[in-house]
């Protein structure tokens, strides 16, 4: 299987000139991944995050650790709630760019505290929007979900497509995200690219997703807990292709679409300089196929405790990537076999299994 373009060193759109970038949510998996990315083609990376306890902080710290250890790297810790901290930070350093990565993840957690919902995603996202807008910021790009198609079965999931019946409060925060960048972008001007990923895993991949608890439960012998008796798809896509993604995404600005519609709004795109992409697979796998494949990688069955489906869950995902294939040229291209083994094998190196 070929390596993704970056790697061979062919062209992905880069600027020749250093950015000043501020990644939030930095100590987290996709934040990490995307900073190493940006350092490495030569940004100056401003990394934000609260260290909060939702999942093993020492796996955050050894991430925040690496980072530390690149030149260009600068790294402050705060909560995007805290509206002084963030206005001071944006005043300071006169971000080009804005990747908002932070934000209250999982939607089974949800359930259990909605408040952390509102309070990171709604309240904390107003005020990057606001620092955005204050500051001069080029270009905000954020992390929205695939949860957001939330009841629909119109498979593949297209940005074109309504998405207003979230199941979860974490996707109904994740839709709110997207009217409220919209909102910005249509009063100020402010360019804004919503991202919906789908069920991202890979190395210094988050404990509380099912690839990171399966791997764990397996090593150790444990049963695993097996939704809807496995008979669910998802478009796994693996940490590098969601990076190599946002990295194109980064270096197009929208532009307001010339042939939107009012009568026939499009909700993918708009007036203003507003966009909408899906970064997924464009290959869904079953449940019970991803399990096959992490038990190949570790040498070991699973014990599998087969449990009826979860409120707030979906049976399936599945992205349409034609937008993202037509405007940054970029598919995925790391397969779940390649994708699994090399997240088994960085588990084995870091846990010392």
């Amino acid at each position: 299987m070929p390596a993704p373009a970056w790697i061979r060193g062919e062209s992905v759109m880069r600027e020749s000139v250093m950015r000043k970038v501020l990644v939030t949510g930095a100590a987290g998996f996709i934040g990490y991944h995307l900073c190493k990315r940006l350092l490495d083609s030569g940004d100056q990376v401003t990394g934000l995050d609260n260290l909060n306890h939702y999942y093993d902080v020492g796996l955050k710290q050894d991430r925040l650790k690496l980072l530390e250890s690149l030149n260009g790297f600068t790294f402050v810790k705060a909560s995007l709630e805290d509206r002084d901290e963030l206005n001071q930070l944006f005043a300071r350093e006169s971000f080009d760019v804005v990747v908002n990565l932070a934000g209250q993840a999982g939607v089974r957690y949800s359930l259990q505290n909605p408040h952390a919902y509102i309070d990171s995603n709604i309240v904390g996202f107003m005020n990057v929007l606001e620092g955005c807008r204050h500051h001069g910021v080029r270009h905000l790009v954020y992390a929205s979900s695939s949860s957001v198609y939330g009841a629909s079965t119109r498979m593949p999931f297209s940005i074109h497509q309504n998405v207003d019946h979230p199941l979860s409060l974490y996707a109904a925060t994740k839709k709110a995200n997207e009217l409220m960048a919209h909102t910005y972008s249509s009063l100020y001007g402010i360019a804004t690219t919503g991202l919906r990923f789908f069920t991202v895993y890979g190395p210094w991949g988050r404990p509380d997703m099912a690839p990171f608890l399966f791997a764990r439960a397996i090593l150790e012998g444990k049963p695993i807990d097996v939704f809807n008796s496995g008979m669910m798809r998802r478009d796994f896509t693996y940490i590098d292709d969601i990076v190599e993604g946002v990295v194109r995404v980064v270096d197009k600005i929208p532009e307001a679409n010339p042939d939107w519609n009012s009568d026939s709004p499009d909700p993918g795109t708009s007036y203003a300089p507003y966009r909408i992409y899906n970064i997924g697979n464009n290959k869904p796998v079953e449940l019970l196929r991803f399990i096959e494949l992490l038990e190949a990688c570790i040498g070991k069955k699973a014990i599998k405790n087969l449990l009826p489906m979860q409120k707030g869950d979906v049976i399936a995902t599945y992205a349409d990537i034609s937008d993202l294939m037509l405007d940054v040229s970029f598919k995925p291209s790391i397969s779940i076999e390649e994708g699994v083994s090399r997240f088994i094998e960085w588990y084995r190196e870091y846990y010392k299994v």
